[in-house]
């Protein structure tokens, strides 16, 4: 600007002003090249910024986000949910499933329980069976056992019987043997086992001797003769033996 020619010239101070459409044209030139290219980044982020967002993925497990606020104070928009409805249902399904699961767990150990109890009781009802029927078939023994020794008896002293003597009485004794081995039968059907005991070692479980004889013929403590069969019931003992036994002279 040119001085004043009217007022007092000592006074001023001549001041050039620069215009910013006279600056340099290469210099607003990079200028505007440079916010273009920092106005292009940020549209090439922002756009990145928002796939990201309409990309992004919710976990259902994961505990639920609540929006911040903002800087005016205004609540934020809260995301988007993904699912809605279908989600819920989806959760819903997951813990019925686990509630049944747990009952059908629950109702198989009961079940095994059942079984092993069940299987436990028809166990013990068996053993009891066999020990009832053991001890019936025992007493039933017991009392026939006498009537098979009589009938034994009277065969054996009727043995030494001549030969002249009536065929009705030979009928007899016919009948009375058929009557001591169907007995004996009945008997061995019910498991009932005579003991063996000529020429046997004497044994206290099963023998009892009422006689001994010195004898030299027989190793000691061997049953020579038996006087009464005894019998036995599987490994329960009806009745012992009785017998005579050999000893040392």
């Amino acid at each position: 600007m040119p001085p004043d020619k009217k007022g007092n010239t000592s006074s001023r101070i001549p001041v050039n002003f620069v215009d910013s459409e006279n600056e340099n044209p290469n210099t607003s030139a990079e200028a505007q090249s440079s916010e273009g290219e920092v106005e292009l980044m940020d549209d090439m982020k922002e756009e990145t910024d928002s796939a990201d967002n309409e990309l992004e993925v919710y976990d259902l497990d994961s505990p639920e986000i609540h929006p911040s606020s903002q800087a005016d104070g205004s609540p934020a928009d809260a995301p988007p949910q993904s699912g809605g409805p279908e989600v819920a249902e989806l959760v819903a399904t997951r813990a019925e499933l686990k509630r049944l699961e747990g009952e059908v767990k629950d109702l198989r150990d009961g079940l095994a329980r059942r079984q092993a109890d069940f299987e436990n009781y028809r166990k013990r009802v068996d053993r009891e069976r066999a020990v009832t029927y053991d001890r019936v078939v025992a007493d039933i023994a017991a009392k026939l056992l006498p009537v098979l020794d009589n009938l034994k008896r009277a065969l054996e002293s009727e043995s030494s019987i001549e030969a002249s003597e009536s065929d009705e009485f030979r009928h007899f004794l016919s009948g009375v043997d058929l009557i001591y081995k169907q007995l004996g039968g009945v008997l061995d059907a019910l498991g009932v086992k005579p003991i063996l005991s000529e020429g046997e070692q004497f044994n206290p479980h099963l023998h009892e001797a009422v006689v001994t004889e010195p004898s030299d013929e027989h190793e000691p403590d061997t049953v020579i003769q038996e006087i009464v069969r005894g019998f036995t019931l599987g490994d329960k003992l009806i009745r012992p033996a009785l017998v005579k036994v050999s000893t040392r002279k």
